[in-house]
């Protein structure tokens, strides 16, 4: 049976459409993850809080492995996540989506990967494709359906955080073929594809990158963006799950690829 769980970002503590909502936690074998398990049209739907409910986990402190782990024990077969990110050009406007469809990993401290040769032995997932193009396709449906500007493809570039980048970062990231900035996708959405489960992300534009305009970036100016847009973010998840209601097998794992364990 196919589960769908929304991953919430920066902003986004609350999806706005579940009701007879309960906190819970649940253990795994990385440490404890915190979910909110929720009703939508007789059907049960999971969310979770990225950075906790009051936004007290910063990116680079984020137990990304608990939170994977305990959405597959959960039997979550799609996560739809979000994410507000910089724009490293002026082409795109502030609360403009882009649906991403390639990452770039910058991180240096994370936990990553669940085949570390301990629990779950060592294997080599494949990422051409790191994000569900199936699932994708459903979003900028109805992104458009919504009328709200959704920007087709795109690569993020995951940086350690949780300071914001320097306009020299900024600079190789344009010339590695970057197009946002962001601190979270990564090692998420690979842990959700080493876990079998169909990744998104969806992400709003809330600030330029340093050195791509003149104004000094801060943390209030990215949250106010995100609060000013976040309609359009509760907008699309409902419509998103609508359809998972009348069309749960829409929201398959069956499509991607699978981690070969080596056998010793």
């Amino acid at each position: 049976m196919n589960k769908l769980a929304f991953i919430g970002g920066s902003g986004i503590y609350d999806p706005k459409i579940l009701e007879k909502t309960k906190q819970k936690k649940i253990e795994t074998p990385y440490g404890i993850s915190y979910y909110t398990s929720g009703i939508y049209k007789n059907k049960e739907i999971i969310f979770m809080a990225r950075h906790g409910n009051k936004h007290t986990v910063p990116p680079h402190k984020i137990n990304y492995r608990a939170n994977i782990y305990a959405l597959k024990i959960l039997g979550v077969t799609t996560i739809i996540s979000t994410s507000a990110v910089g724009s490293l050009t002026l082409k795109y406007k502030l609360g403009d989506f882009i649906l991403i469809n390639q990452f770039i990993d910058m991180t240096k401290m994370r936990e990553n990967t669940f085949f570390d040769g301990i629990l779950h032995g060592v294997a080599h997932v494949d990422m051409t494709e790191p994000y569900s193009p199936e699932i994708r396709k459903l979003i900028l449906k109805e992104a458009n359906k919504l009328n709200i500007t959704i920007h087709n493809g795109g690569t993020y570039i995951c940086t350690e955080g949780p300071r914001f980048e320097t306009p020299a970062e900024i600079k190789m990231f344009k010339k590695f073929g970057g197009t946002v900035v962001g601190m979270t996708n990564v090692p998420e959405c690979q842990l959700a594809r080493e876990a079998g489960i169909a990744y998104v992300t969806i992400c709003m534009i809330t600030n330029f990158a340093a050195g791509i305009s003149k104004n000094i970036i801060t943390q209030d100016e990215v949250f106010e963006c995100m609060k000013k847009n976040s309609i359009k973010f509760q907008n699309i998840l409902k419509n998103i799950a609508d359809i998972y209601i009348e069309n749960p097998e829409k929201f398959t794992n069956k499509n991607i690829p699978r981690a070969e364990v080596i056998k010793v």
